[in-house]
């Protein structure tokens, strides 16, 4: 996706300082359209400013104080970022001080049941074709199963390249991104069937397409149209009127994909010590430590995790002194 058209006398700063965020491995994509929306609202409100000042920036927390406190966030660090960007090339600029917002809210996990997987996969599975995104009807019953099967992140599912899925072996390439090394995984015989006739049906309408999952246009979707597509076929489900606690997202499905994992190597009396790791590279942790967190959701099961990991985490955790 391209970034926006900066049109305001901080186009030349924001376009250099994107540059250099990218330079330095970050995709910088989000951000640069939140750069672009405060470059709008500048072009509009402050057509004659050249300095990042405090009113700027009180106006753009004003503008965005309806949003959600995660939204928030999300739309004023890049314009802090920019203006300790601007005051480090020795130009003036107001920093947004530190708490402002305050910090992000802590979204506990949820588990999808089973009776609710099957529901939801269900409903997707009655996906209609529609006018204005044509392949919707196929992307959508696939994409959850492997965002669900493999654990994936949604950016990871959605940015695949038909190049990245080997369909002769289950192979697919996870390419890296902030943070996130890219990875081999490989999908189960089911899931490699799925994909084989999804494939077929989509060279159909697009026999030279690049992206995996593509848009009516053969580009990538963005991230909120998967965020849409969930909620479209959640929400109207009677096993959603009685969810407790916050509400599900796309990404509990990979929460769920680790902790039913997880459960079944315990059903099995699998060799924990063995496994463990390999499921931290499979779903692209970069340390144990993200892993261990889905310990704690595993509640029937989590007496017994905590025996078995004990001598884990002896052995791949170095011993802290403590000082006196």
């Amino acid at each position: 996706m391209a970034d926006p058209v900066y049109r305001s006398k901080f186009r030349a700063d924001i376009e250099a300082f994107i540059i250099q965020k990218r330079a330095a491995g970050y995709p910088y994509n989000t951000s640069a359209r939140v750069l672009g929306y405060l470059d709008a609202m500048i072009s509009k409100s402050f057509p004659d400013s050249d300095i990042l000042s405090k009113e700027i920036c009180n106006a753009w927390i004003d503008k965005c104080s309806s949003f959600h406190q995660n939204t928030l966030l999300r739309r004023v660090t890049p314009v802090r970022q920019l203006a300790k960007y601007l005051v480090g090339t020795g130009k003036e600029a107001y920093i947004i001080p530190g708490g402002i917002p305050n910090k992000q809210i802590h979204y506990d996990a949820h588990i999808f049941t089973e009776t609710e997987l099957k529901a939801f996969f269900s409903s997707i599975d009655k996906c209609r074709k529609s006018s204005f995104s044509p392949y919707r009807c196929y992307v959508i019953p696939v994409i959850f199963r492997l965002l669900y099967t493999c654990g994936l992140r949604a950016s990871e599912a959605r940015l695949l390249n038909v190049d990245d899925v080997d369909l002769d072996t289950g192979k697919i390439f996870i390419r890296g991104s902030k943070g996130w090394e890219a990875r081999i995984i490989y999908v189960s015989p089911d899931m490699l069937d799925l994909l084989h006739r999804y494939d077929c049906i989509i060279q159909r309408y697009l026999p030279a397409r690049k992206v995996f999952f593509p848009n009516q246009k053969g580009d990538f979707y963005s991230k909120s149209t998967l965020d849409i597509w969930f909620h479209e076929f959640w929400d109207t489900l009677p096993e959603a009127a009685v969810t407790k606690g916050n509400k599900p997202r796309v990404h509990d499905f990979r929460h769920s994909y680790c902790v039913y994992r997880l459960n079944q190597w315990v059903s099995d009396n699998a060799d924990l010590n063995a496994l463990y790791p390999y499921l931290s590279e499979f779903v692209g942790h970069s340390n144990f430590a993200d892993t261990d967190y889905y310990l704690t959701l595993a509640e029937p099961f989590y007496s017994e995790f905590e025996a078995r990991m004990r001598k884990v985490n002896a052995a791949i955790l170095p011993e802290v002194p403590h000082e006196d």
